[in-house]
């Protein structure tokens, strides 16, 4: 699966993965400016290209605006409606088009024979995240791969949130704070326009699991 992030969606993305801002943004005690500038190199790398400040300084005030709107959106709970699916075992997988001989598709064609049932993220223009079952075959193609970028993070699970569409916008900021107050910190969170894909250390999957489906009951 592939995905190309707007602004807003690559703000949001990077607000939620860091949990100092998100508590600073939440309580309103952070200068929009100051904080584009500081994210706007990742902005950019998400997006793969330049984008203006001020463009970046609007996603972050429409994001910090929708805290304001949280009690009345919780009335009715923002995972109403939302399936889960659950998978561990997973290894995450960073590459650049440069560490195949050919190309990334080449790549993911021979990837393909060991696992169709995989996670694929383009997150700039030359660099690619896989969320993927943690196999010998799998490991050994990647591990082939010369660049030193190239890594393998193991001991992993995914939880796969498909949003009901009048909430896709809360639900990652939703999700981050409702684990985190129950102790379960994301190791990573990628967005598409349909789902939300957390990953987790293996032995927190479980109860972020239940956490999650108790709250799609509620």
């Amino acid at each position: 699966m592939k995905t190309g992030l707007s602004v807003p969606e690559a703000v949001r993305e990077i607000i939620t993965k860091n949990r100092s801002i998100y508590d600073c943004m939440k309580m309103d005690v952070i200068n929009y400016t100051a904080l584009a500038v500081k994210i706007q190199p990742d902005v950019e790398k998400q997006i793969g290209g330049q984008v203006n400040l001020n463009t970046i300084v609007v996603a972050i005030k429409r994001y910090a605006d929708s805290f304001a709107e949280k009690e009345e959106i919780r009335s009715e709970s923002v995972l109403k409606n939302a399936r889960l699916s659950l998978t561990d075992g997973i290894l995450d997988i960073k590459f650049t088009s440069n560490d195949a001989d050919t190309n990334a598709a080449s790549l993911l064609n021979k990837f393909e024979q060991y696992d169709s049932d995989y996670e694929f993220f383009r997150l700039a223009d030359s660099t690619f995240r896989i969320l993927t079952e943690d196999l010998v075959d799998i490991r050994k193609l990647f591990e082939s791969l010369p660049s030193e970028k190239n890594f393998l993070n193991s001991g992993l699970a995914k939880i796969k949130i498909r949003m009901p569409e009048q909430h896709r916008s809360d639900g990652a900021s939703y999700v981050a704070e409702l684990l985190h107050n129950n102790g379960i910190e994301l190791q990573n969170a990628f967005f598409s326009q349909d789902d939300i894909v957390l990953v987790l250390r293996e032995e927190d999957a479980s109860k972020a699991y239940e956490i999650l489906r108790a709250e799609i009951s509620r």
